[in-house]
């Protein structure tokens, strides 16, 4: 009887441990198939957003195409927006997101963060006509925002009375602000740059800086030697000059010392 137990007992583990080898982690996954699949935004520049051939460039699509250089596989680049990172994520739908994601504590409980990659702050935007100076006194101007995104939290969490006009992209809130439909934008400081670029009409004077907020890789949680490896590269990125060329290129500015994760 004991016999036939441990006979079971051994086959079972057998079994397990046959199930566990065969389920590799998306690291290997990405080695194995030699592509990796990266989400990014394609409205949001300059880390993201079609040129005048409708081609993706921007920051965040040259660091993709670096990531997938020196995994030595192919990238596939996978449009996200704000709202739908995270879940895409969780759905196998990407093995990584380079999205100007800023890391929150809520965030950090569905997926994994990389080292910072770049550095943004969050700020409310506006005419020179409107004169506030912090959160407490934006009063009944509407603010839009991406529902969702850092700017979003960081805006309602420092005045929960706030009027905010939550879109479902970054390219909506802009068109928000520059339509009228709203009287403020809180958004990235880079974009923001670009969009006053972009559209020399509008105003885009700071109010007033919500946050510092430094821009991350993602991976799905639990994927701990993918995220150790993009950190890695973050590392060897960082001291080699490549990431502070990517600065240079698209942030007409030096790579600004980033804290570690």
């Amino acid at each position: 009887m004991f016999r036939y137990l441990g006979s079971i007992l051994t086959v079972a583990a057998l079994a397990l441990g046959s199930a566990a080898s065969a389920k590799a982690d998306v690291f290997a996954n990405i080695l194995s198939k030699g592509v990796v699949r990266v989400g990014v935004f394609a409205d949001v520049p300059p880390f993201g957003y079609p040129n005048a051939n409708r081609e993706l460039e921007g920051f965040d699509i040259d660091l993709a195409n670096m990531v997938a250089k020196a995994l030595g596989v192919k990238l596939e680049l996978v449009t996200v927006t704000a709202p739908n990172r995270i879940p895409y994520l969780l759905t196998d739908k990407i093995d990584i997101v380079i999205a100007l994601m800023g890391l929150t504590p809520e965030r950090a409980k569905s997926i994994l963060f990389t080292a910072p990659y770049v550095n943004t702050s969050l700020a409310v935007y506006g005419p020179k006509s409107i004169a506030v100076t912090s959160p407490d006194a934006v009063g009944t101007y509407k603010i839009s925002a991406a529902k969702g995104t850092s700017e979003d939290l960081a805006m309602s969490g420092a005045n929960p009375k706030a009027i905010m006009m939550r879109t479902e992209d970054n390219a909506t809130a802009a068109t928000a602000y520059l339509s009228g439909q709203a009287d403020l934008i809180a958004t990235n400081s880079l974009i923001a740059v670009e969009l006053a670029k972009k559209n020399s009409g509008k105003e885009f004077d700071l109010k007033f800086i919500l946050k510092r907020a430094p821009g991350h890789m993602g991976v799905k949680m639990g994927e701990h030697n993918l995220v150790r490896w993009l950190d890695s590269f973050v590392f060897f990125s960082t001291f080699n000059g490549e990431l502070d060329r990517l600065h240079r290129k698209w942030l007409n500015a030096p790579m600004d010392p980033l804290p570690s994760l």
